[in-house]
């Protein structure tokens, strides 16, 4: 297991995780300031490890659960971060982040899909547009809000500086003119009681949403879909947040969806299931395939 000390506000160093994890037999690296994850997780697996575990936030989680797919061993989600927004949607039960720990022994293995765009994975989603401006500032964790309504203003505001994004949606209709542009592993629900969660993350389709610039013609909203793949055009490198991590991209941006490719192991203690999963039929977004099969995973 890799703990990133520095995630959640040193989440993980308050739990004491890597002194429980050790306790229970699980090889534990605490990462260290200027090291790589990926060198990290490289020399683990030839090292013969046979499952990969991260206590941290989503983009160092990406980063793991990447490798974990690429050699088909488990991987176990600790959340150790600020939101943990792919633990929710996993199932793990983020206010028990000591009980995730026992995924490793104990746990129940599923697979589920991963994203990627030109070639990088991700677990949650990518932003473009007002977002991945946004997510560049240095600002933006401390004040998100403000940071975000400060750079829509530039965005949107009367010097036109509006990102350079174009697709064409599922109806065939093109986009030019794109406020924002949100690209998630599988669609999220829109609606209440749990709109921002996702109700399955094995249905093998992307989440699309669209909202375009205001502009002189008859106000038209956002448009939401599915798909396994997407494309977005763009006329220079394409700034974006890729689970939360400022990223520049140069495009074509190709997203594609990578069904059942990573195999996940959760704790029986926790849900093991979105809080949006009960309201599947009725989300706003795809459909999910039937839940799959799980077989208890021990050592």
């Amino acid at each position: 297991m890799f703990v990133n000390p520095r995630s959640g506000g040193g989440r993980a160093a308050r739990a004491k995780l890597a002194e429980l994890a050790r306790d229970q037999g699980i090889e534990t690296i605490v990462l260290a300031p200027g090291q790589s994850l990926a060198t990290l997780v490289g020399a683990a697996l030839a090292g013969g490890a046979d499952a990969l575990g991260m206590a941290g936030g989503d983009g160092s989680l990406s980063v793991v659960a990447a490798a974990a797919a690429a050699h088909d061993v488990p991987f176990i989600c600790v959340p150790a971060g600020t939101r943990n927004h792919f633990a929710l949607d996993l199932g793990v039960d983020r206010h028990d982040v000591r009980g995730a720990l026992d995924a490793f022994t104990n746990g129940v293995e599923r697979r589920i899909d991963v994203a990627e765009v030109n070639g990088r994975v991700f677990l949650n989603n990518v932003s473009l547009g007002i977002y991945g401006e946004a997510v560049r500032r240095t600002a933006y964790r401390d004040a998100k809000v403000r940071t975000l309504a400060e750079t829509a203003e530039t965005v949107l505001g009367p010097t036109e500086q509006v990102p350079a994004l174009r697709l064409v949606d599922d109806a065939g209709r093109q986009h030019t003119q794109l406020a924002v542009v949100l690209v998630s592993n599988n669609p999220y629900a829109l609606d209440p009681p749990f709109g921002g969660t996702r109700p399955a993350l094995d249905s093998g389709q992307l989440g699309i949403l669209v909202l375009d610039t205001p502009d002189d013609s008859p106000h038209r909203p956002g448009r939401a879909w599915s798909a396994p793949h997407l494309e977005v055009g763009a006329a220079a490198p394409v700034h974006a947040g890729i689970d939360g991590e400022p990223v520049t991209l140069e495009p074509p941006l190709r997203f594609a969806i990578r069904p059942a490719v990573l195999r996940v192991r959760i704790s029986t203690r926790h849900p093991g299931a979105s809080p949006s999963a009960r309201f599947a039929p009725g989300r706003s977004l795809g459909t999910t395939s039937p839940e799959p099969g799980t077989t208890s995973s021990s050592g």
